[in-house]
């Protein structure tokens, strides 16, 4: 059975900020049992749900969110880009499952 994580196997080329790929991580784990869902619009709001989860905040934050839980080392060290996760890692996400759905 395919779960949601198998959409997280390969990395974006680039990233955000620092934290991202912390939370990239933290949601392949945390959607490991997670079965695909029937639709990509599932899968989106799966996704905008979780990052909030994980992140406190949603994922139309205009500003960069400190995730204290992530390493701290460098400028934007634990910092997580909302923009990065709208315009980037969501819609990768949901190309791969339009692939393979």
């Amino acid at each position: 059975m395919k779960t949601i994580s198998d959409l997280f196997q390969q990395k974006p080329g680039q990233w955000g900020l620092r934290g991202d790929p912390y939370l990239w991580q933290e949601m392949a784990e945390q959607l490991a049992t997670t079965p695909l869902p029937k639709t990509a619009a599932q899968l989106e709001q799966l996704l905008t749900e979780l990052f909030e989860t994980l992140t406190g905040q949603p994922i139309t934050a205009e500003k960069f969110i400190p995730v204290e839980r992530f390493p701290r080392g460098g400028m934007s060290g634990g910092m997580v880009s909302p923009e990065f996760w709208r315009e980037t890692a969501v819609p990768l996400l949901l190309s791969r499952f339009t692939k393979i759905a």
